[in-house]
């Protein structure tokens, strides 16, 4: 009844398949040659992995220094990488702070050390080629006082690209504050709003625009600068506070002035001999 059973259940379905040919004698069973070469096989595996030398420190180690070689290099494909990833890390939790717009993950490597990651979590509506709500921002400040052409190269100088990674131009610049709903920088909106450039704010105040800067960059005056590569932008209402007056005070008191004669001066004759 046993050898019906192991019969049916374990050696006539690898039979079929044409793994184990083999015949059968009454109530017993027959190795065959196929049997034999197998379980060699077997045998010469097992011995190959037993003289096999357990890798030392020193080869993870070495492992480790080459892992961002190979992670980078453009012949690794996806699979290689998953399998780096499968066999250095045990798990990653997340965490979603909905509060601060952030992803908090945690790792967990196999040798049992832990890293924790936060990153920017992408909002709905958000896609890799949506512009940074950052540029947006300057931009929305830059049309007080640019034109879009202006724009555009101010934040191409300022290394900013498109949500597609594309160089800013004219036109991108005008279709972004459309979707955007950003104004368009007008003479008149200028005048009537009172935004002004750090040369014409200098004028206004009556100094040089070095020190309006220098006085900026001190904190003493208000003033937007969204951009390294791109304009002071001030306001008429900030220049016509107390600190600008005190400021413009402090400039002109330490002007030097200049020596005029009077009619009770004596000349000094200096001998030419």
């Amino acid at each position: 009844m046993r050898l019906s059973v192991l019969r049916n259940s374990v050696i006539w379905p690898i039979r079929r398949i044409g793994w184990l040919p083999m015949s059968w004698n009454g109530g017993g069973m027959k190795r065959c040659d196929a049997c034999r070469t197998l379980e060699q096989r077997i045998d010469q595996h097992n011995r190959q992995q037993a003289a096999v030398a357990r890798p030392t420190r020193e080869d993870f180690e070495s492992l480790g220094s080459d892992l961002e070689t190979v992670w980078n290099s453009p012949s690794t494909d996806a699979r290689l990488k998953k399998r780096i990833v499968r066999t250095l890390i045990h798990e990653v939790i997340a965490d979603l702070d909905r509060d601060q717009g952030a992803l908090m993950l945690v790792i967990h490597w196999k040798g049992g050390i832990h890293t924790e990651l936060r990153l920017r979590h992408r909002r709905r509506g958000q896609n890799s080629a949506q512009t940074s709500k950052d540029v947006v921002e300057a931009v929305r400040v830059l049309a007080r006082v640019c034109s879009d052409e202006l724009i555009a190269g101010v934040l191409t100088r300022s290394g900013q690209r498109t949500g597609r990674g594309n160089r800013w131009t004219k036109e991108r610049v005008t279709s972004l504050r459309s979707h955007h709903e950003i104004p368009r920088c007008t003479t008149e909106t200028r005048q009537a709003e009172g935004w002004m450039n750090l040369t014409q704010a200098a004028d206004f105040l009556g100094i040089n625009s070095r020190t309006l800067r220098i006085a900026v960059e001190q904190g003493e005056i208000q003033a937007d600068h969204p951009l390294s590569a791109g304009p002071w932008i001030f306001r008429r209402s900030v220049l016509e506070a107390n600190a600008s007056a005190r400021l413009v005070e402090r400039v002109h008191r330490q002007r030097p002035t200049l020596a005029i004669p009077t009619a009770d001066q004596t000349t000094l004759d200096f001998s030419t001999t």
